[in-house]
């Protein structure tokens, strides 16, 4: 048996591989981008066979699709959705702008999956990959439509939850750290006290913050470009498709999606995709402040701050015998790095809508999911390797704030600014406490000054003695 068939196009023939479930079109692709070797990711192709079933049963049910043919059609894509077909995938991501090469990929891997079915052979087309199974569409309406739904679903089931998980990590430790008071420091240098739980509290609420404008770009993604067709007017798509066809896409993926409000719009531009990058993007900053800070909180442990203590989780040098690295940290900052990257990429590819289609959607769409990915699994690692083993060091942060010259801030009311700076400048430089300087220049009596340097009182509103 040769292994090899050979498949038509409107080019001419086409040499496929005997058990390929491709046809025609995704060879010519496949010879012609040769350039990576990065294909769509899982959610990618499972948007697609949802928005192929959805079509189907859309045609189906407004009686322009034999309900026999639709029914193959639904099998078919059902198996693209759960990954059975995957590796029949195999166009790179680099590859025409619109997408049509992958459109038609996976017009025609269901065509011949329900062709066989239905008791044909590979390539009989007796489920059409054009007429039948992309009835009512287009390549520019079906690959932003594939963006937005993979995106969204990958929003909801993968980085939401990973980052309400570090959220109450982060939480957990604002009150277990809400006793441990510690020098806080602004431009690098010492500043007036902090507790290490309202350091902590600051972290969680920027995951909070994050959470809502994810949400809030996740909203304007559920408007789906479907039933624009080829140009956004519509053409051979008829009434009602639209509606009919986002109905199931809702349904099957538990998602309340709409039809949008502007066809040419939603095709020609991809200003909602750039914002929920950009949502991304803001994510990414604030992770990596977070470790960032964690990692510096915890250098040492002789020449730095090491007023918290990570878990020891791997050796951290090849050369330095018991020298353990902040590696989680690192991993973090990385993947934020490569997430404001992936938001270049959105960002310049979203200033490509020319007239009426977008010409840079795979690689947009590429960007997008490997940026909620990356950042999904950086959020658990992180939360389960690093976070939730954090351990303060109370006397390290205690001796620390005892040699901090800025709380002689807590002076100014009592002694005044010009005398507060002078004891702030030989505290630092004789390296004696504030508290001792004070007595020694007999600036106030013991009590007094012990109820002016109530370093709890200092991270709270107010004053002592107010």
């Amino acid at each position: 048996m040769s292994d090899h068939r050979i498949e038509n196009d409107s080019l001419g023939e086409v040499r496929v591989p005997a058990d390929a479930w491709y046809a025609a079109q995704t060879q010519r692709a496949l010879d012609n981008f040769p350039i990576s070797g990065i294909r769509f990711s899982r959610r990618f192709i499972q948007s697609l066979g949802t928005i192929k079933m959805a079509a189907a049963k859309a045609n189906r049910d407004l009686g322009i699709l034999e309900p026999e043919k639709a029914d193959l059609i639904v099998t078919a894509a059902e198996k693209v959705r759960r990954g059975d077909v995957d590796d029949q995938f195999v166009l790179d991501i680099f590859q025409t702008g619109s997408g049509t090469s992958s459109n038609m990929n996976t017009n025609e891997v269901i065509s011949n999956l329900a062709t066989v079915a239905a008791g044909g052979k590979k390539g009989d087309k007796t489920v059409h990959p054009n007429d039948h199974v992309n009835m009512s569409q287009s390549s520019n309406d079906v690959i932003p439509t594939a963006m937005h739904v993979s995106a969204v679903v990958a929003m909801k089931e993968d980085l939401l939850p990973a980052l309400a998980s570090f959220r109450r990590a982060l939480q957990t430790k604002a009150d277990e750290f809400d006793d441990v008071v510690k020098s806080g420091r602004t431009h690098l240098m010492d500043a007036t006290p902090v507790r290490l739980g309202q350091e902590f509290g600051g972290y969680a609420a920027q995951i909070s913050q994050a959470m809502t404008r994810i949400e809030a770009s996740m909203n304007e993604l559920q408007e789906l470009a479907l039933g624009g067709t080829a140009t956004g007017t519509g053409i051979n798509c008829p009434a009602g498709f639209a509606p009919t066809a986002i109905g199931h896409i809702s349904q099957a993926t538990g998602i309340a999606f709409r039809e949008a409000d502007n066809h040419f719009a939603a095709q020609a531009a991809k200003d909602a995709f750039v914002q929920a990058s950009g949502s991304l993007n803001t994510l990414a900053v604030a992770l990596l402040k977070i470790a960032n800070d964690i990692r510096h909180l915890s250098s040492g442990p002789t020449s730095g701050l090491s007023e918290i203590k990570l878990p020891a989780i791997q050796p951290g040098s090849s050369i330095m015998p018991g020298k353990v690295n902040p590696v989680l940290s690192e991993a973090v900052m990385m993947v934020a790095a490569r997430v404001m990257g992936n938001h270049t990429t959105i960002t310049v590819g979203g200033q490509h809508g020319n007239f009426e289609l977008n010409v840079m959607m795979p690689v947009m769409a590429h960007a997008m999911l490997e940026s909620v990915h990356i950042l999904s699994g950086a959020l658990d690692a992180f939360r389960t390797g690093c976070l939730e083993g954090i351990q303060a060091d109370r006397e390290r942060c205690r001796e620390l704030l005892e040699l901090n010259p800025s709380i002689a801030t807590a002076l100014n009311r009592s002694i005044g600014y010009d005398m507060a700076s002078k004891v702030a400048k030989k505290s630092a430089a004789e390296k004696k406490s504030v508290r001792d300087v004070v007595l020694e220049m007999e600036l106030m009596d013991e009590a007094t000054l012990n109820q002016v340097l109530d370093v709890r009182h200092m991270t709270e509103p107010g004053v002592p003695g107010e």
